[in-house]
């Protein structure tokens, strides 16, 4: 079996920060969060890494990122256009400029990737425990019909900046993945969390512990062929409700697929912290943060010499 693919989803429009988000520096060294994810997943047992981009961050990308880890791992590229795999007979709505979202970036990997393969966000910092027991569910347990996700606790991945995004989980007790919902407006909350779908007009509760999706999944090979299998019945079902907007959000996949039958999704619970910047003023904190982490010996002044 080939060994597994890391698969970064980095070709976002960062709207929320209001810029290049995955070029900011997070240290005096001047590394950037995904050089920490890229840290983990290597001593982790990843030898490959996938960027999905889109084409016009391409030079910056590889000079920034990309053309510096190619002395440790195989590096390749993959791009995200909104005509990328778009089904025959659908067309690009004209003001759409928004990408279709993570399920659809998974997909544009899919000639770079070929085994099982683990997907992350490249502005989230997952913590090496993450990586350490999703690249194991890989290499021992995955196939096409049984795949995985990191869960974390709602109340570890928020900041008082804003309201986030997070795919809301409900496993059962052998610990499978049973529902996901991805919730658009999750904010603080005491004892927990809430979301509202309504801009703020009603509130549901997430107690403590409810596990979240921090798009950071383990799949079989197979899986691309369901990204792809169903991103029609996507599109012709959401572009006439949201043309310029609507999003193929990838927990949205495994979700059909639990719901019929065709795969299960183990839950690998983590207590560690998230760490990201969705707003300009979550920086310094995930600075503090990884400052601290150097200071307790869990990284490295300058992470590939060690």
């Amino acid at each position: 079996m080939a060994k597994p693919t890391l698969v970064i989803m980095a070709a976002g429009l960062a709207s929320r920060f209001g810029g290049d988000k995955q070029v900011t520096p997070v240290d005096e060294q001047g590394h950037l969060i995904i050089d920490y994810s890229l840290y983990d997943a290597h001593r982790a047992g990843f030898e490959k890494v996938v960027f999905i981009i889109q084409p016009f961050m391409k030079d910056n990308f590889h000079a920034t990122i990309g053309g510096r880890m190619e002395k440790h791992m195989e590096v390749a590229y993959g791009f995200q256009t909104l005509d990328r795999f778009l089904p025959e007979g659908i067309e690009i709505p004209e003001n759409r400029k928004k990408p279709w979202g993570t399920a659809h970036a998974a997909l544009c990997a899919m000639d770079e990737v070929e085994g099982p393969f683990a997907v992350i966000n490249a502005d989230d910092f997952y913590g090496r425990s993450a990586y350490e027991s999703i690249y194991r569910f890989l290499t021992e347990k995955s196939n096409d019909k049984h795949h995985a996700m990191v869960g974390f606790q709602v109340e570890n991945t928020l900041t008082e900046n804003g309201t986030v995004s997070r795919g809301v989980c409900v496993v059962d007790e052998k610990g499978f993945l049973t529902e996901i919902t991805e919730r658009t407006a999750i904010s603080p909350f005491e004892g927990g969390a809430r979301f509202t779908e309504d801009g703020g007009t009603t509130y549901t509760f997430l107690p403590r512990g409810t596990l979240v999706s921090m798009n950071m999944w383990g799949f079989g090979h197979g899986f691309m062929q369901d990204l792809k299998d169903n991103f029609e019945p996507f599109l012709k079902e959401n572009l006439q409700k949201n043309p310029e907007k609507c999003e193929y959000f990838l927990p949205h996949v495994p979700h059909l697929l639990i719901e019929s039958g065709k795969a299960q999704v183990s839950v690998l619970p983590t207590q560690d912290r998230w760490h990201g910047v969705t707003y300009k003023e979550d920086l310094e904190g995930v600075k503090q943060a990884i400052a601290d982490m150097k200071k307790n010996g869990m990284y490295p002044e300058n992470l590939w010499e060690e």
